[in-house]
């Protein structure tokens, strides 16, 4: 009953006009982004964290997540009219949808993906809900060695859920944390790496770097393989009413999708492509008539749509709870909240409530929103798909330049911004992940803090962190997870040499 008394608190907070506002216009700029290809719902947020620094924190936050919510369902828009997921996680529905918008059956795909969108993300919130405020009552009796353990965790997950090289993610969470060691230490009160810089004494800006990887990088790295060329666009044929045949196959899908999308994505390690990919693999066991699959299926959207809208949601039970982000846009949502001296976690629950639950409550107004309002502007955004990139990616250097500039009116700020710019660039070329960098900046200091505190209750005994059970675990759980990858190519280089 608790649970509906924060909810309804939150609702209030989420119902207030400005909130409102800023949900809608997260919602509209998260589905254009995730329409228009190449342009990620990370990107978006790290370019709007400069300009929003001013801004109401509540609102802003309820921007962002709406950010998020939108691109997750505007990426499968592309997917279905174009063939070309905006997101990793949608490619499971262009594998349907695309066949079925050349069926002349776009207007079913787009209306089972969002309306599925709609059952899961609200069942998923439900979830979050009800699940974040237990964990939060766990992790209130966590001491420093038990954080430290947990963030080891994390670190070695986010080095591995991203990208496709283990080394290469722990190689780029390692500049991360380097980073964070740079400015004042909080314990001695000496200067660290700042080498004689006073605008650095204060630290990597997290802003700056987050802009500089996803957006700069990102538009250096379109730019230098841009290619002009028209995307083939399936016209919308027909009417975008689901038919009865279509919602008797829909709804079993939406639920199931729900179900793998939320506990996977509410995992330390989640993400939204296992989860979708699962799905799909479930609807084709399921059918009925296994020939559909392949010939636009519309089980195989619904799932893996539901599935997606249902992960995305399931990542904020371990960024809200815990502080722990475990995708790109969870890491540039945490750095939203820090942006505003907000740390997500156990205490954020005790003393910003209001904030807390006007969040999750505003995802069943985003939600909502994004069914009401994407149906009927299905032809704006598809007019939008004709837009050159060559234009997109050139606003995105001029907006990322003025918004850090205007964050911070600095020559050393903006030079750190052209570093880290071409440090993504780069970065992209030799495909190592960019978001194990900005975690490891963000949790860096938090861990090196929970580190000291633990020596410093133990008396500098530095077998504290293996005497206390979860700490102990959670340490084990990330050497296993940081050595498995290794081991298991070294048995299938040894199988492959016996054969």
């Amino acid at each position: 009953m608790e649970m509906f008394t924060f909810l309804a608190d939150g609702l209030g907070v989420a119902l207030q006009p400005g909130n409102l506002l800023y949900a809608g216009i997260g919602v509209l700029l998260g589905t254009l982004v995730g329409i228009l290809p190449g342009i990620s719902p990370s990107l978006t947020v790290a370019l709007l964290l400069p300009v929003t620094f001013k801004l109401d924190p509540t609102g802003s936050i309820i921007m962002f997540a709406g950010i998020y919510f939108g691109g997750m369902y505007g990426s499968s828009t592309t997917a279905i009219l174009i063939n070309t997921p905006g997101e990793a996680a949608s490619i499971a529905t262009a594998i349907e949808g695309h066949r079925m918008a050349r069926n002349g059956r776009g207007g079913p795909a787009l209306a089972t993906a969002a309306i599925g969108s709609f059952v899961a993300g609200t069942i998923a919130t439900i979830g979050l809900a009800a699940l974040a405020p237990t964990i939060v009552e766990l992790a209130v009796q966590f001491g420093p060695w038990d954080y430290f353990g947990l963030m080891a965790v994390a670190f070695v997950t986010v080095s591995a859920t991203f990208g496709h090289s283990v080394l290469r993610g722990v190689t780029s969470l390692t500049l991360g944390l380097l980073l964070g060691l740079v400015g004042i230490d909080k314990l001695t009160g000496q200067a660290r790496l700042a080498f004689g810089v006073p605008a650095l004494m204060d630290g990597v800006s997290i802003t700056t770097l987050a802009v500089g990887l996803f957006a700069m990088g990102e538009a250096l790295y379109v730019a230098t393989r841009f290619k002009e060329h028209e995307e083939r666009i399936e016209p919308v044929r027909g009417s975008l009413w689901m038919t009865l045949k279509d919602w008797k196959a829909s709804w079993k899908a939406w639920i199931r999708g729900t179900m793998l999308g939320f506990p996977i994505g509410a995992l330390p390690a989640g993400g939204a492509e296992v989860p979708t990919l699962l799905s799909y693999s479930l609807e084709r066991k399921l059918a009925k008539d296994p020939a559909e699959f392949g010939n636009g299926a519309i089980a195989g959207v619904a799932g893996p749509e539901a599935a997606n809208n249902a992960a995305a949601t399931g990542t904020l039970v371990p960024l809200l709870a815990l502080g722990l982000p475990t995708s790109a846009t969870a890491a540039m949502l945490l750095a939203g909240f820090q942006q505003y001296g907000l740390v997500p976690g156990p205490l954020l629950f005790a003393t910003n409530p209001e904030l807390v639950w006007g969040l999750i409550a505003s995802f069943f107004v985003g939600n909502l929103m994004l069914l009401v309002l994407n149906l009927p502007l299905v032809g704006l955004w598809v007019r939008l798909l004709a837009i050159p990139q060559s234009w997109l990616y050139a606003g995105i250097l001029v907006f990322a330049a003025m918004g850090t500039l205007a964050a911070n009116p600095s020559v050393v700020e903006l030079t750190m911004l052209v570093v880290f710019g071409i440090t993504g660039y780069l970065m992209r070329c030799w495909d190592y992940p960019v978001a194990p960098m900005i975690v490891g900046l963000i949790l860096g200091p938090m861990a090196e803090g929970q580190f000291r505190r633990a020596l410093q209750v133990s008396l500098g005994d530095y077998l504290v962190f293996f005497k206390h059970p979860f700490s102990a675990t959670m340490i084990a759980i990330a050497v296993l997870a940081l050595l498995a990858p290794f081991v298991f190519k070294g048995l299938r280089r040894i199988h492959a040499a016996d054969e």
